[in-house]
Order: structure tokens, then C-alpha cells, then sequence
């Protein structure tokens, strides 16, 4: 959503910002995917344990390392909402690839960032990635749904 031409020039920035971790996450550059984050970031990721608070990068290392060759790695549908110095993103996420014990990997979730504009410029401060699971009794994680 963007109504005035300083929230469609922050929307930029924001897009840019984004887009540059996920090209460092297709790289597997743990320093370049960490890069736009606050002090304070917080993550809610796929992975234990339920909140992660920015360790740093060897979480990320040490997860890249699993992966034979790029990650594949896309966003869908990405809204961004700013509203003064705060701004929230949301949209669709693809992750493929193949691990190194042969595993291949392609599956879609739910990503919302939280940003905050800081003197140098938007950070993230807040990142949630979620499946939605099978209501069926079974809690099995719906990770077969395409958009």
C-alpha cells in the first residue's frame, strides 16, 4: 500500500532491502542475509526453536552447509504496508534445492517481515515464516500446497 510519493520511495527502499537477502540467501551468504537486520531482530522461523533472536551467523553457516550447490529461494506476492517509521511486509516463499544425503527440497510458505526505519535506513526487526498443517487430527505440517 502506498498513498504518498515519500511511503512509494520507502516501499523501494524496503523492496531493495528484501531482495538483497534473498539474493544473499541464494548465494549463502550468512553475512549478507543478516546485513539489513536490527540489533533486536527476532526470527520465527521454519526451524527450532521457536524464537531465534539474531545469534549471529553460524546458525545460518551451519544450515547452508547442508545444501548441495544454490538455494533456490523466490518471494510471491509481496506486500509491503509503511506507515511512518514502521512497515510490514508479507507474501509467499519457495524454497528449493537439494541437501547433501540427496533429499530434494520444494516447498512453498508464509513470510511476513517487520521493519523500522532506523538513521541508516529501513532494518528488519521481525521475520516469521510459517506451513499451515492438516487440521485432520493428524498436525501433519501442509507442505505440498502450491499458490
Amino acid at each position: 500500500m502506498t498513498t504518498t510519493p515519500d511511503a512509494a520511495t520507502d516501499e523501494a527502499r524496503i523492496r531493495a532491502l528484501i531482495d538483497q537477502r534473498s539474493q544473499a540467501l541464494r548465494r549463502k551468504d550468512a553475512r549478507g542475509v543478516i546485513a539489513g537486520q536490527a540489533e533486536d531482530f527476532v526470527l520465527y522461523s521454519l526451524a527450532p526453536p521457536l524464537r531465534d533472536q539474531g545469534e549471529g551467523t553460524a546458525g545460518l553457516e551451519g544450515w547452508f552447509a547442508t545444501w548441495r550447490g544454490p538455494i533456490g529461494y523466490e518471494l510471491r506476492d509481496l506486500a509491503v504496508t509503511v506507515g511512518g517509521d514502521v512497515a510490514f511486509c508479507h507474501g509467499l516463499a519457495r524454497l528449493t534445492g537439494t541437501k547433501l544425503d540427496g533429499e530434494t527440497a520444494d516447498v512453498w510458505f508464509r513470510i511476513t517481515f517487520g521493519l523500522r526505519r532506523a538513521a541508516e535506513g529501513w532494518t528488519i526487526t521481525h521475520e516469521h515464516e510459517s506451513v499451515p498443517f492438516y487440521m485432520d487430527g493428524s498436525l501433519r505440517a501442509a507442505v505440498d500446497l502450491k499458490p
